[in-house]
């Protein structure tokens, strides 16, 4: 079996994943390299707050049966309430087991909101003694003997849609209620496959990977989306579309690729066939935290950052939720 030390895995991700898509090259590469005995098979445990369930399709949208293969022979997926065939007590039983089972070694991930209003009853995971255990408590209990947590999606990263004004049910992102544990957010609405996967097998195999300072792996979201859009050159020309169905730059229609940093337009979702502007809709900046207040509206010129092509934005006047420990 080779090895793959962690600069072949980055160029994976990068250079390699954005021509052909990381999932796509899951076989034989990482899984080669990954799976087996003498990979120990990394407990994850996948729990599911405030949220549509989108990244969780996103995921499985990822070329198949190599998804399959990754969450079984790379990752050993214990929970997933969604996926697994397990249900009421037998289903719960499992997050008891790997708590003392594997303490200090398994990985945590998030997809969703923490909601906390009414004392959490918006959203609860299971019973105990016959009453519903608020998620927030189940993500905390969780979190407290995880190695490391991923919050995947933008609501769980940085609270997102259930979070919008005037957020009712009181949602929270991971990092505003756990402490004490490393947290890497993975926002995106929904998340690219790759970006779920890359970062995960980082965590497992090397560590916390490089991030910034909103904590998301700066493989993935180091770039900003208007540098390496393909209809850049129609802003530098000052060719602008006026309706959406027109070619040119959208920034006039609200594009947001100017204030997003992701690789989007080099990665693309639906296994590397397209992606929001390449499909003529505005990027509306999901996997930042001032999506989506201070995204609207989404097809009107962004006025805080006054003429197009200006660096610096003025600051957010809405909901700005960092997730930190």
């Amino acid at each position: 079996m080779r090895s793959l030390d962690r600069r072949e895995f980055l160029h994976l991700c990068g250079a390699t994943g954005t021509a052909l898509g990381l999932s796509q090259i899951l076989m034989p590469d990482i899984i080669e390299a990954f799976s087996g005995p003498a990979a120990g098979h990394p407990p994850v445990v996948w729990l599911q707050g405030g949220s549509c369930s989108g990244c969780s399709v996103s995921l499985l949208n990822s070329v198949g049966p190599e998804i399959g293969e990754a969450l079984t022979g790379v990752i050993s997926l214990k929970f997933h309430q969604t996926l697994m065939a397990a249900a009421g007590d037998q289903a719960m039983d499992v997050l008891g087991q790997v708590r003392k089972q594997y303490a200090g070694q398994y990985y945590l991930v998030i997809e969703g909101t923490i909601p906390v209003a009414a004392d959490g009853k918006f959203a609860t995971l299971g019973e105990e003694n016959g009453r519903a255990v608020p998620f927030v408590v189940r993500v905390k209990e969780m979190a407290r003997d995880a190695k490391a947590v991923m919050a995947v999606g933008s609501c769980a990263a940085f609270g997102g849609i259930p979070a919008a004004y005037p957020n009712p049910t009181g949602s929270k992102s991971v990092g505003e209620i756990i402490r004490g544990v490393p947290l890497v957010n993975v926002p995106g609405c929904p998340t690219h496959p790759d970006w779920v996967l890359g970062t995960l097998l980082h965590l497992i195999h090397y560590g916390v990977p490089e991030l910034d300072a909103l904590k998301r792996p700066k493989l993935f979201y180091n770039t900003l989306i208007h540098d390496i859009c393909e209809r850049r050159p129609a802003f530098d020309e000052g060719h602008f579309a006026h309706r959406l169905s027109e070619r040119g730059c959208l920034y006039k229609l609200g594009c947001k690729g100017p204030m997003t940093y992701a690789d989007c337009p080099s990665r693309k979702f639906n296994n590397n066939v397209n992606w929001c502007v390449g499909a003529n809709s505005p990027c509306l900046a999901c996997v930042e935290p001032s999506f989506p207040d201070d995204s609207e509206p989404f097809f009107i010129k962004m006025k805080e950052y006054g003429p197009a092509g200006t660096a610096t934005p003025q600051p957010h006047t809405g909901r700005i939720t960092g997730g930190g420990n």
